[in-house]
């Protein structure tokens, strides 16, 4: 994992008579005028012989909608443009240049990966930068920006924020007033995704052998109770700021002890679907800010035990998919340089992640790029129902890009 949206008058008068229409018209001027020279409606007659007008409203159709500006978006894209918006890659925050190149090339977004103390105006700069050299939609500007020992953006221009367990503690008006902070700091900065808030559960008394969380004090708190409070407000606040957030790692990385950056076969052998945190993850996910959900690269025996959760059809299709009712983006955790995915090709990697239903491929490693939307294509040319599933894809992560405004030319 990376440690780890526009506002969408004409004064009342008083009542004036109809143009040309007088305000009486008594019946003996009528009869002086034979009659005919009185319409129905008060206005004068037709001069004889003159061709009777009539006039209509012109009809009228209704505003283009989000499926008709992505209609428009797709028939302006060849199909290799189409699949490169399904990924978002990594570009190094000490070396921003580098996305130049890759924002030319039409991928779904870069993600500024690292740790910078570049200010706000800088990298707000390079982002429009990316922005103006981008040949389709507009980007996804994506940061890991949580707190404590994940905060990648500490330059002028951002607050210090405390580790996500301090979040947890704070009154809900003090914590909904950091939410918008960090938000308005990265919407400054030219940020529109932040692949945060941690939404795992952490059980009390077990965060020192949990090492991908716990340890870091990532956790909002303790319980599913605890962490829904918290992580609404900063999703909420985020997008009140026009940041896009990212609950992050479904189903869940608060019970296991690897983390699957550094390590291979990371597993969860008491989550099961029906578990709290698992359920969390559906609501939250459901809320008017359309968050985005990222699924982690662990395997959960009790939900799927064939595959790790990115790869799984089960977890994501079935169970985020349907059984918690989210439409919405589904973004992978690192499939590029994380030690979890490495026994996979990295073609095979996003692959199998959009065939389970996922939505954006995120690869810290931007080399991979390109061997990837080859795989998803060749593999679409033999496999039809895979090539309906990524055209759902497509189609999903343009509406997302549509609904935070980066589809306006």
């Amino acid at each position: 994992m990376p440690v780890s949206a526009m506002a969408w008058n004409a004064m009342p008068g008083s009542a004036t008579p109809t143009a040309g229409r007088p305000a009486r018209a008594p019946a003996l001027l009528c009869a002086l005028l034979l009659l005919g020279a009185c319409g129905s409606g008060g206005a004068p007659a037709p001069a004889p012989g003159a061709a009777a007008t009539t006039t209509s409203a012109a009809p009228t159709s209704a505003p283009p909608g989000p499926d008709d500006r992505v209609d428009d978006v797709l028939a302006g894209l060849d199909r290799r443009a189409q699949v490169a918006q399904l990924f978002v890659a990594g570009v190094p925050l000490d070396d921003l240049a580098a996305g130049d190149a890759l924002a030319q090339q039409g991928v779904g977004g870069l993600f500024m990966a690292g740790r910078s103390q570049a200010p706000a105006g800088e990298l707000a700069a390079t982002a429009a930068r990316w922005q103006a050299l981008s040949p389709g939609p507009g980007l996804w500007v994506a940061v890991d920006q949580e707190g404590g020992a994940v905060q990648s953006l500490q330059g002028p221009g951002f607050d210090r924020l405390p580790p996500a367990t301090a979040q947890g503690a704070l009154p809900q008006a003090e914590l909904a007033a950091l939410a918008e902070g960090m938000g308005a700091s990265l919407s400054a900065a030219g940020i529109n995704l932040d692949l945060a808030p941690v939404a795992d559960v952490v059980p009390a008394g077990t965060a020192a052998g949990n090492e991908p969380i716990g340890a870091y004090d990532r956790q909002y708190g303790s319980t599913p109770h605890a962490v829904a409070a918290a992580v609404a407000t900063i999703v909420d606040g985020l997008s009140r700021a026009g940041v896009t957030a990212t609950l992050k790692h479904f189903p869940g990385l608060g019970a296991v002890r690897q983390n699957t950056d550094t390590s291979t076969g990371v597993t969860d052998s008491v989550t099961g679907a029906d578990d709290p945190q698992v359920t969390l993850f559906g609501e939250l996910a459901r809320s008017p800010a359309d968050p985005f959900v990222m699924v982690s690269s662990a395997t959960y025996p009790r939900i799927d035990p064939a595959a790790q959760a990115a790869f799984s059809p089960v977890v994501i299709g079935d169970l985020l998919r349907e059984r918690l009712r989210f439409d919405g983006v589904v973004i992978s955790d690192d499939l590029g340089n994380a030690r979890a995915v490495l026994d996979l090709p990295p073609g095979e990697r996003a692959v199998r992640f959009l065939a389970a239903g996922g939505t954006l491929v995120l690869t810290v490693d931007p080399a991979l790029v390109p061997e990837m939307i080859d795989a998803v294509l060749a593999r679409e040319s033999t496999d039809p129902q895979f090539a309906a599933t990524v055209d759902d894809a497509v189609r999903t992560a343009l509406l997302a890009k549509d609904g935070a405004g980066l589809l306006q030319g």
